[in-house]
């Protein structure tokens, strides 16, 4: 059984997020909510038993995940607090700033009116909005195209320039401010040069749905997305008028005496096309399971089969070849696998929807702490496809559950966890920067005795657990001659 694999150095647009991983915030208690009324397979145990030791040794405010397999949600759940002073518990309906992610909804948007014909991927900028004028620094360069805007090669700044991304306001332009400012500033690079992540060139392009449509970009985005796919907890700009504890509140980073402050909510602005959205795992999903399932059954709904397969393809690749990216997705190779969706990172929250279409899998972490949610999600990928592989060997007459718990694993690190998993139990000690990694396989001998699978499947050492003469409940976990208390 030799599979467990060290993860391998993902692509360097991944590094957007690694960079900001920082420490989250003190959570008096671990409570979460799931959503799932079916048995767990014991990889979805797995990974629910790793989340909810790292939401608390790692600090987060609060985290909620969602799976989707083949156009269904098939688990979802909520880990420490959408409010922590209130105490009201994270789940999978709490909205959460998602920032980034914005941009596939506004992405989409762009397509529909291509797909309508109002517009070709490459129209110039100017030809569209020749009210909105930025310096070109380049004379030879080509034209901003819609094409470019999409794919993040246009040239333009990554910002309008205004510190909205700076405390503790964060006060974002309105339009009237966003087109003064704009005459002010200049291109980059040439057009179609280099990769610059851009929420200028994103917010530019609600502008042109706005133009082309003639409608505003909520209204178009509420007729033609949201409301087709029933996303009644996705919102383009800050949500009014939630009930208490349905917007998850948002906490600053982490300072060096271990205090986190709560951040003021705020409004994108004329920046909502590019980062203004808010939304709940269970909307994410049901955008994801869109997804699939236009591509698994062809035909139009919102939006053609062949258009959003084009839009998940790469269509722009770094000189370097660092950065790929498709029509408004992320796109990157993982461990073989080709990976597209998009994160967000804003103050006081980090998302992520990341999907596989070879698989049909997607995952969704909303976090409301500024904590990278790749790392989350690329191991319960990992863990979950490990899962499909060992569902095939069949259970032995052993009953894991028995010896299914926590065991103190102090001083040498915080607690074991022991689990089912598929036939044999697993052992992870937690917390865990690679819970797949980290997992010791251990097979069943006799009675209370099993021996550790190693990695070329040959037996080692010996494990034996000790039963409590009174109750006959397993109390303890031998291994090297010594021993770990089971607490729970």
């Amino acid at each position: 059984m030799p599979y467990l694999s060290r993860i391998i150095g993902i692509h360097h647009v991944m590094k957007i997020w690694l960079v900001l991983v920082l420490s989250c915030f003190v959570v008096l208690t671990s409570r979460a909510q799931s959503d799932t009324k079916e048995p767990l397979s014991d990889a979805l145990l797995y990974i629910d038993a790793w989340l909810e030791a790292q939401q608390a040794y790692e600090h987060l405010p609060g985290m909620s995940v969602g799976i989707v397999k083949d156009q269904e949600l098939i688990w979802s759940k909520g880990y420490g607090f959408a409010d922590v002073k209130k105490k009201i518990p994270a789940n999978a309906e709490t909205v959460y700033k998602i920032s980034s992610i914005s941009k596939l909804f506004t992405s989409i948007a762009i397509m529909q009116l291509y797909e309508q014909g109002k517009l070709r991927l490459d129209d110039s900028l100017s030809a569209i909005l020749p009210e909105r004028k930025i310096r070109q620094q380049f004379t030879d360069s080509g034209p901003i195209t819609i094409r470019s805007l999409l794919t993040h090669s246009s040239g333009l700044p990554r910002e309008s320039d205004f510190p909205y991304w700076t405390g503790p306001d964060f006060k974002f332009p309105s339009k009237q401010e966003f087109h003064e400012k704009l005459d002010q500033q200049e291109t980059l690079y040439p057009a179609s040069t280099y990769f610059q992540y851009s929420n200028l060139g994103m917010a530019l392009l609600g502008e042109i749905i706005e133009k082309i449509s003639g409608k505003s970009y909520e209204a178009y985005i509420h007729e033609n997305i949201l409301k087709p796919l029933r996303l009644t907890s996705t919102y383009p700009d800050s949500p009014e008028g939630l009930a208490d504890g349905k917007h998850a509140t948002g906490y600053s980073s982490l300072s060096r005496q271990g205090t986190r402050d709560v951040v003021a909510p705020f409004n994108a602005g004329a920046l909502q096309a590019a980062t203004g959205y808010s939304s709940s795992v269970h909307d994410l999903a049901q955008f994801a399971a869109w997804q699939f399932r236009l591509v698994s059954n062809g035909g139009k709904e919102i939006l053609s089969a062949p258009t959003l397969k084009e839009m998940q393809r790469v269509q722009w690749v770094d000189p370097d070849g660092a950065v790929q990216w498709g029509l408004g997705f992320m796109v990157f190779q993982n461990n073989g696998h080709m990976l597209t969706g998009h994160w967000g990172t804003c103050p006081g929250y980090r998302s992520l929807i990341v999907m596989d279409p070879e698989e049909k899998l997607a995952v969704i972490i909303l976090i409301n702490a500024g904590e990278n949610p790749w790392k989350y999600a690329n191991h319960i990928r990992k863990i979950l496809l490990q899962g499909e592989k060992e569902k095939r060997f069949k259970p032995g007459p052993m009953d894991p559950e028995q010896y299914v718990g926590t065991y103190n694993a102090q001083p040498y690190s915080s607690e074991k966890k022991v689990l089912s998993w598929y036939g044999n139990l697993a052992v992870l000690e937690l917390p865990s920067e690679n819970p797949l990694e980290d997992m010791t396989l251990l097979k069943h001998v006799s009675g209370d005795v099993f021996r550790r699978i190693r990695r070329d499947d040959a037996l080692g050492e010996e494990i034996r657990f000790d039963r409590d003469d009174k109750t006959g409940k397993v109390y303890r976990m031998w291994r090297h001659s010594n021993y770990s208390v089971r607490i729970k």
